[in-house]
């Protein structure tokens, strides 16, 4: 049984439910749920439990309060993976940036490994980076990055950048049942999106727009000190990535 665990309540569960009709099996068992706020109030809350919690105790927790069943027979040995899913939140203004960024390394040392504690992915800035494309493929995708105070307003602004409307070109939407037609369309795009997103994580970490030679090439804490040394702090800028189609390539066996 593997655990998703979203940032938010609404969009990431339905990329998952889209991934999960294009590349899980049909009929499994996967439980999602949604911390329902950013990486650094998940920060306090680990921290608040001194070492004696982990991600389960936590989400259980944060589920109840809200009247949430999901987690409540589970326990973490129930869960053979666990994935989270949260955005680097650059335009953060409730902490300073090298809080952020500690922060954010501390979750990324933590959250390392799907059979252990669980494994992070992160979004830069945030989710919306997954539309910031003027085509698809778009050969400058590599290039895109944006700076602090854009960041501020990115959901407007990748809107306003994407050659897209909207999610359609990538969401089934709720309970839909695709024709062939789309379900091959969708398919296609995450896959351009998968070869588009991997091989700029691996450019940020080795100078090379190209799909790398291994998976652990492109590992998440590689691609955030690559962020943090080559945009964040000489630039105050942040290259746009999602972490959604480098899930997919790592996953996929």
């Amino acid at each position: 049984m593997i655990l998703f665990v979203f940032e938010g309540d609404e969009r990431e569960p339905n990329f998952y439910r889209t991934l999960e009709k294009l590349y899980f099996p049909k009929n499994n068992n996967n439980i999602i749920c949604s911390f329902g706020n950013n990486i650094y109030e998940l920060y306090n809350e680990m921290m608040e439990l001194e070492g004696d919690g982990d991600i389960i105790s936590v989400m259980k927790e944060r589920l109840s309060r809200k009247g949430d069943t999901t987690l409540e027979k589970f326990k973490s040995s129930d869960f053979s993976e666990i994935y989270l899913f949260f955005d680097y939140d650059f335009q953060n203004t409730q902490l300073t940036l090298d809080q952020i960024n500690e922060r954010m390394k501390q979750m990324l040392e933590l959250f390392s490994e799907e059979t252990d504690c669980g494994k992070l992915y992160v979004n830069y800035p945030m989710l919306e980076s997954i539309r910031y494309v003027k085509e698809l493929p778009d050969d400058d995708y590599y290039k895109y990055e944006v700076d602090r105070q854009e960041c501020t307003d990115f959901k407007r602004l990748s809107g306003k950048f994407s050659c897209f409307d909207n999610l359609d070109f990538l969401i089934f939407k709720k309970e839909e049942k695709p024709s062939h037609e789309r379900y091959m369309r969708i398919r296609e795009n995450w896959e351009i999106l998968r070869t588009m997103n991997v091989s700029k994580a691996n450019y940020l970490i080795s100078g090379e727009n190209a799909m790398p030679k291994n998976k652990a090439d492109v590992g998440q804490m590689a691609v955030f000190e690559a962020q943090i040394t080559k945009y964040v702090l000489p630039k105050n800028s942040v290259s746009v990535l999602n972490s959604f189609p480098i899930f997919i390539y790592e996953y996929l066996k």
